[in-house]
């Protein structure tokens, strides 16, 4: 089964859940049901009703017995007001919204929800003249498909788990039960699958983080600020230590930037305006300076560059901190050392010519090699491009020429990459390190990430051969990314049996 295939049979089982939801609760509503890594999942306001665990065995053969009719999948079209009069009838206020908002605005409405739960059948920033609805036996839904070819054919799943889910991501609508499942075409994949979760559950860093003692949480320090004990402390000075001796084997001198700034230090970046409600702002008692903690360090280092002239012979530059950062992440989002709101970052910037770039990625990658076969992870890489929208800044022949000289530098690494469009930050391409653990879990721990647009803000200049006065490009690396959340990929990834070189404790003595 092909990656179109797998897609369609797990957004066909978005729609039975659905469906065998209604059979059992006929009044429920429906949001968005998509596609996610390894299955999907269905939103559903069921009023006062709460959907429990000990319920997933009656929605389970529901849907078994809606797989066993096989009914056929049928395709239709409406005309979008006829649409919106089906959403009242059939007493769907989240469809009957989201075809008000189609109706409004076209496909514009995709931007913040999965454009596949969409029954878009126009193309454009322009008003939706019809949507298309799929139906089985007695279940009809507003969507765009594709979807497999019958009820029978959808493979073999499982229910897994129901989370609370803001209608639309926005805290100020209503609150809906979001349904997961899980989908594989054989038995096998998903005992395996299976397996593997129960295998993770014993890995889990939180768990592992408490018997190890390796950190704590405490309310009165407030939450996603974890409080790392001497054994931590080790594992995590460890490990940026191997960091920096493999950047500074490359050239890279340590800076230091304090962890508080004006905040026009982030509005003249742009960081002010992308990430402005991310910031912990700070209130000076002798100023009326705007202060906030540093959420980044590039705005920083590109000051230090910008402290003195530079010349082509000074080319590349490069910078490296160890520091803590601070975002004020949301609540709902922390969990253990995967999000947090102090994580410290082994931050890099190179600032280089343009004809460096494959040299400064080529070295970068060589050191992020040596890391992650030390800590024995193999990894890929994601090379993120632009598309030929306007949503990016800077040259496009520059980033041309920078996306030829990453993809060259991967390939002379000898590293498995694989490429998307339209994946690249708003500022310049960037590669991604996508590290498999122990268990065959892929995560993203470190970028690689060229900028046009702070070099420009900042007006940061170069003198070339000729006497003209050039602008870098900025190269960001962080081959650890956040501290806290290698050390919870890699605490999981060792389940606590820590390489000789970073175990807390390395000897012990028994007595008899």
């Amino acid at each position: 089964m092909n990656e179109e295939q797998l897609y369609a049979m797990r957004h066909s089982l978005a729609h039975i859940t659905a469906q065998a939801v209604q059979h059992l609760w006929p009044e429920a509503k429906f949001g968005v049901g998509p596609v996610v890594e390894n299955g999907f999942y269905y939103d559903i306001d069921l009023g006062e009703v709460k959907i429990s665990e000990d319920d997933f065995k009656r929605i389970e053969k529901e849907m078994r017995a809606i797989i066993k009719r096989d009914f056929p999948f049928e395709r239709s079209e409406k005309q979008i007001d006829e649409a919106i009069d089906w959403s009242k009838e059939a007493k769907q206020p989240y469809k009957e919204e989201l075809l008000n908002d189609l109706k409004r605005s076209g496909t514009t409405v995709a931007k913040d929800l999965d454009s596949a739960e969409l029954g878009l059948a126009a193309d454009g920033d322009t008003a939706i003249e019809n949507v298309s609805f799929y139906t089985d036996g007695d279940f009809t839904d507003l969507c765009r498909g594709p979807h497999a070819e019958s009820t029978g054919k959808v493979g073999v799943f499982k229910l897994m788990r129901v989370a609370g889910a803001y209608w639309r991501g926005n805290e100020k609508n209503p609150q809906m039960q979001r349904l997961y499942g899980v989908a594989f075409e054989t038995q096998e994949e998903l005992d395996t699958y299976l397996t593997m979760l129960e295998e993770a559950k014993a890995r889990d860093h939180r768990k592992l983080g408490k018997e190890l003692d390796i950190y704590t949480m405490s309310n009165l320090v407030g939450a996603g600020l974890p409080l790392f004990t001497p054994r931590g402390t080790i594992l995590r000075e460890k490990a940026a230590q191997l960091s920096n001796q493999l950047r500074e084997a490359k050239g890279f001198t340590k800076v230091w930037t304090p962890n508080i700034t004006k905040t026009s230090l982030y509005e003249t970046s742009g960081h002010w305006a992308k990430f402005g409600d991310e910031l912990f702002l700070v209130t000076s008692q002798e100023t009326d300076d705007k202060m906030a903690l540093k959420p980044m360090n590039c705005p920083h280092h590109a000051q230090i560059y910008i402290s003195q002239p530079r010349s082509y012979r000074d080319m590349p530059i490069r910078y490296l901190e160890t520091t803590t950062d601070y975002r004020d992440e949301k609540t709902g989002e922390l969990g253990g050392l995967n999000r947090v709101r102090s994580l410290t970052q082994d931050d890099s910037h190179v600032f280089a010519r343009p004809d460096q770039i494959e040299a400064e990625i080529d070295s970068l990658l060589s050191s992020a090699r040596e890391l992650y076969e030390t800590i024995g992870m193999k990894f890929r890489v994601a090379l993120s491009y632009r598309d030929d929208s306007d949503n990016y800044l800077g040259d496009k022949g520059l980033w041309q020429v920078a996306q030829e000289q990453l993809k060259a530098a991967v390939k002379k690494n000898q590293l498995e990459y694989f490429e998307q469009e339209g994946e690249a930050a708003f500022y310049g391409p960037k590669i991604d390190f996508m590290a498999t653990d122990a268990i065959g879990r892929e995560h993203q721990v470190a970028t690689v990430q060229l900028d046009f647009v702070q070099p420009e803000r900042f007006e940061l200049e170069y003198v070339a051969d000729d006497g003209s006065k050039q602008r870098p490009v900025m190269i960001h690396c962080a081959l650890l990314g956040s501290i806290e959340r290698f050390l919870s990929v890699y605490i999981e990834h060792t389940s606590g049996w820590f390489d000789f070189w970073s175990a807390p404790e390395q000897v012990r003595i028994l007595t008899m």
